[in-house]
């Protein structure tokens, strides 16, 4: 495992779990891995990390080992020189990650691109991967889209890709309207800005709005290989980034499925509602 320091504006209080670090092919990546019992891979989406599922973890750690990762660039996780912070890379880091940690009976818990990200993960090593669960996530191309290629040519745009370099945007943008239930603190906000202080680190969450068109190939490849498991869907019903339509997808392409939706709840449903999301994966789990 690589040696690392976690940062002192950590919050011990807000994020009190054990940081931990490993070499993934020249990337120091943090993650978090709490409790035991059943394996659940939590995968962020942009621009979170870790972070994003500390209730959750600590609400299921008596009765599952909880494993969140940071993509390089991302949270505490550091990127080799050349990283491009593409879905495709995530993709091979996530794979590789399963390897190092030697996991086993996992479910993938995605949000937002840590769906498609984790499907890769999941369709490369089909014996690791016993369940799913999507959070407000897509699994297929989206270009021709009216809805996706505005937001794609517009949010990867030259100068959005420069305000959120320069000035943060995505994270000053994208928290405040993914969260509809309730409202970030300025400590949790914190906890994302200072994940981001500088215009490299930012690159991370400014490439990917760009790669929801650019990476087609990536997305048809997901969904060429989708696995047959069961799956959870949870929905937020007040989010902007998906439509009823993308649900009515998932659940087409997940035939396996159950559906918790929540109404008045945003794109993070892990932070904006998370006592409702660890009832939806307890309740679904009880079943299995």
């Amino acid at each position: 495992m690589a040696e690392s320091a976690r940062p002192a504006w950590v919050d011990d209080d807000l994020f009190p779990f054990k940081s931990r670090f490993v070499d993934i092919d020249g990337h120091t990546v943090h993650y978090v891995d709490e409790g035991s019992g059943p394996t659940l891979l939590l995968l962020h989406g942009n621009p979170t990390w870790s972070f994003l599922w500390r209730d959750v973890i600590s609400a299921l750690r008596d009765d599952f080992r909880c494993v969140a990762l940071d993509y390089p660039g991302f949270g505490l996780s550091t990127a080799k020189s050349g990283y491009r912070y593409l879905p495709e890379e995530h993709a091979d880091v996530v794979t590789e990650f399963v390897d190092a940690l030697d996991l086993s009976g996992v479910t993938l818990v995605g949000q937002d691109w840590g769906g498609p990200i984790g499907l890769a993960a999941a369709e490369r090593r089909p014996d690791v991967f016993d369940r799913l669960v999507l959070v407000n996530a897509w699994a297929w191309p989206v270009n021709g889209d009216p809805y996706f290629e505005a937001f794609g040519r517009i949010a990867g745009g030259l100068p959005i890709r420069f305000l959120a370099r320069q000035f943060n945007l995505v994270v000053k943008a994208f928290l405040p309207m993914g969260h509809r239930k309730r409202k970030l603190t300025a400590a949790e906000t914190d906890h994302y800005r200072r994940a981001m202080d500088t215009p490299e680190r930012r690159q991370a969450s400014g490439v990917l709005p760009r790669r929801l068109l650019a990476s087609q190939a990536f997305f048809a490849e997901v969904e060429a290989n989708l696995p047959d498991l069961p799956t959870l869907i949870v929905w937020g019903n007040a989010q902007i980034g998906f439509r009823p339509r993308e649900r009515e997808r998932l659940e087409a392409s997940f035939p396996n499925h159950q559906t918790v939706a929540l109404d008045g709840v945003g794109l993070y449903v892990e932070s904006d509602a998370p006592d409702e999301f660890v009832a939806a994966i307890r309740d679904w789990s009880a079943t299995r």
